[in-house]
């Protein structure tokens, strides 16, 4: 198992949280949410790439009837994430969930970087490129 200690460190750090188990929760909802809006082969490459500790939430989140939308606004993304970690504040969300990008950003190479960068709806390709 890959320590991830200087992961969530980051995402406590960048993303304005006060303990590491807010670390873990925003990462998880961040995850959970980015799973559902990646293509499959995207989601299979990045589940691969990253730890099992950060896979796992990335695909194994429940969503009845899910159909990826492929121009998902930012602030809905925001909104659902923050709601799977516990909190209303979709504007507050935006600061947890580019810091989770730039970690898993630094776990991964730049040629899956620019993968999922390109199967991401506009809005959320636009956060992911500020992480």
């Amino acid at each position: 198992m890959k320590d991830l200690s200087n992961y969530y460190q980051h995402v406590k750090q960048k993303g304005s949280l006060r303990t590491d188990d807010h670390a873990v929760r925003w990462s998880n909802a961040t995850l959970n949410m980015l799973g559902v809006n990646l293509d499959g082969r995207t989601k299979k490459a990045l589940a691969k790439a990253l730890p099992e500790d950060l896979s796992r939430p990335l695909t194994r989140v429940f969503w009845l009837l899910h159909f990826r939308n492929t121009n998902i606004p930012a602030k809905e993304f925001q909104r659902r994430v923050g709601l799977r970690a516990g909190n209303t504040d979709w504007e507050f969300a935006r600061i947890p969930v580019v810091a989770v990008f730039g970690g898993v950003k630094q776990l991964i190479d730049k040629d899956l970087q620019s993968q999922v960068e390109k199967t991401l709806a506009p809005e959320l390709r636009q956060l992911w490129q500020q992480a």
